[in-house]
């Protein structure tokens, strides 16, 4: 019975991966599973999941559909009866069904759906954790560790010997000299961390669905990269014509107005990771997220300076997604890629409305750096 059950769970879960999967851009290019979002769950509203089953009609009811009906007989939602017509019924309806999938999952679906490389982490060597495996024998230790096959091997051993093992009697006795005993190795492994510094660019032309685009994407990024490093942190900046560090809550519900300063953002972000992320112990992905609408050319070539002595050395990649807006002029995006026509860590993409989620997200994690 449980080996059926679990057979019946497993093939439930591939039904829901595959009804994820043909629906996933949908899923992507709409905020609302943030909403939905709990500390290690997603829950996903899935009304299209249907189990096949017999549905069996009252027996001998009669009329259309069950024999011969008259001419002029109202069919369909015309039909008087329980449950049916304007006032209250009595019988059940359709629901939708919500499903709970882990965040872990929803990264394998995404990285199988949009063809991502899994990302090979860069540097942190001098990063190590020490972990504890259970693989030696030794002669002493606790009862609750005691070998029982080991042990017994001993015993017989030891009896064969001595010659005092016999076979018609095969009587194994084990001594205080035969007991053996699990015990543990301390062994010290590489281990990544990474840190991500979202940018966004909450100035008065950035309305309210381009900021719930760039919302959208960095949820999405985000479930991809914590998929891929066990240890990560998150940091969050918003800027107008000067920039702050927030927490997620407040990066994924404010609203501001303003002029804008991207390079106030740059500067921010050069500063958190020069006293908090040691680019030898850190992988670092910075994502920038904007309008391009920028207060002039000056500013926009503080920004070409940052990037160019500070970030783009430091960064695994740097990330910039220019979302389309009726009132920022979208040159900033022309301005960096005449800058860096050639620089490998740096992508860009233009996002021109949510159905473009899915492919900034393929550009910006494509390469599995």
């Amino acid at each position: 019975m449980v080996r059926k059950i679990e057979q019946d769970s497993n093939r439930f879960r591939q039904i829901v991966r595959g009804a994820i999967r043909k629906d996933l851009r949908k899923y992507i290019s709409h905020s609302e599973l943030i909403g939905r979002k709990g500390k290690n769950l997603v829950s996903i509203p899935l009304p299209q999941i249907r189990i096949p089953h017999f549905r069996f009609g009252p027996k001998e009811s009669g009329g259309v559909g069950q024999g011969e009906g008259e001419k002029g007989t109202a069919i369909g939602s015309e039909i008087e009866g329980p449950g049916i017509g304007p006032g209250a019924g009595d019988k059940p309806g359709r629901h939708i069904l919500e499903v709970d999938v882990t965040l872990e999952e929803l990264a394998k679906i995404l990285g199988e759906e949009l063809e991502l490389p899994k990302i090979e982490p860069r540097g942190s060597s001098r990063v190590f954790s020490e972990k504890e495996k259970y693989n030696l024998i030794r002669r002493s230790g606790p009862e609750s560790l005691r070998h029982f096959k080991r042990t017994f091997k001993e015993a017989l051993k030891r009896q064969m010997a001595m010659g005092t093992y016999d076979p018609k009697n095969p009587v194994i006795i084990p001594i205080k000299e035969d007991r053996r005993y699990l015990s543990w190795k301390t062994t010290r492994h590489p281990q990544s961390r990474a840190v991500i510094i979202y940018m966004m660019d909450v100035s008065g032309s950035m309305g309210s669905e381009q900021k719930e685009i760039v919302r959208t994407e960095a949820f999405w990024i985000d479930t991809w990269l914590r998929y891929n490093y066990k240890n990560i942190e998150s940091r969050y900046i918003v800027h107008d014509a000067a920039a702050r560090e927030v927490d997620e809550e407040l990066f994924y519900h404010l609203r501001e107005s303003g002029g804008t300063r991207i390079s106030s953002a740059y500067e921010l972000c050069a500063k958190i990771i020069s006293e908090r992320f040691s680019p030898q112990e850190w992988n670092i992905y910075p994502f920038h997220f904007s309008d391009g609408d920028n207060w002039g050319s000056d500013d926009t070539q503080v920004c070409i300076n940052l990037l160019k002595d500070k970030l783009l050395e430091v960064s695994n990649i740097f990330c910039y997604a220019q979302v389309k807006s009726a009132y920022g002029s979208g040159k900033f995006i022309k301005d960096i890629r005449e800058a860096f026509p050639e620089q490998e860590n740096l992508i860009t993409s233009e996002v021109n409305s949510r159905d473009e989620i899915v492919d900034s997200i393929r550009e910006f994690l494509g390469k599995g750096k």
